[in-house]
């Protein structure tokens, strides 16, 4: 049986900077910082209203898990790669002046439109080389 009322509850990111990845998420997408649980190791909890939760996570050194496109054997440093790879969307009204403000701030993105000539996408990376994608167009439902 499939698990009922099921929906998303959060996205989590290991970084060794959490400081500086949730101010990267406070000042691009205006998450809001909420109380967290303490924890052995570092977290910083986010929100993005109505109901989006991030949680970042102090990467601990000794664990062999990924840590995103950039720590691969083969970097994965441009975003025009990112529509196939790993990442993370939002969907956000005001598409072209978001992402002239990225670009504004150094951040290369890739734009491209959906195949219905209606949806316009932006991808880009976050500060520690996760995958992130903007997008005009309703949440793919």
């Amino acid at each position: 049986m499939a698990a009922q009322g099921a929906c998303l509850n959060h996205v989590s990111r290991e970084s060794s900077d959490i400081k500086r990845l949730a101010q990267f998420y406070i000042e691009i997408f205006g998450f809001e910082k909420i109380e967290a649980p303490r924890f052995e190791f570092d977290v910083i909890w986010l929100k993005l209203a109505p109901s989006f939760y991030l949680h970042l996570i102090e990467r601990d050194s000794t664990t062999k898990l990924p840590e995103g496109p950039w720590s691969a054997t083969s970097a994965i440093a441009d975003p025009k790669n990112l529509p196939r790879g790993h990442h993370v969307c939002f969907t956000i009204s005001n598409f072209d002046s978001f992402v002239q403000k990225l670009k504004e701030k150094g951040i290369e993105v890739h734009e491209r439109t959906q195949p219905d000539g209606k949806t316009k996408q932006a991808f880009f990376f976050d500060l520690d080389g996760n995958g992130l994608e903007v997008s005009s167009g309703a949440p793919a439902s």
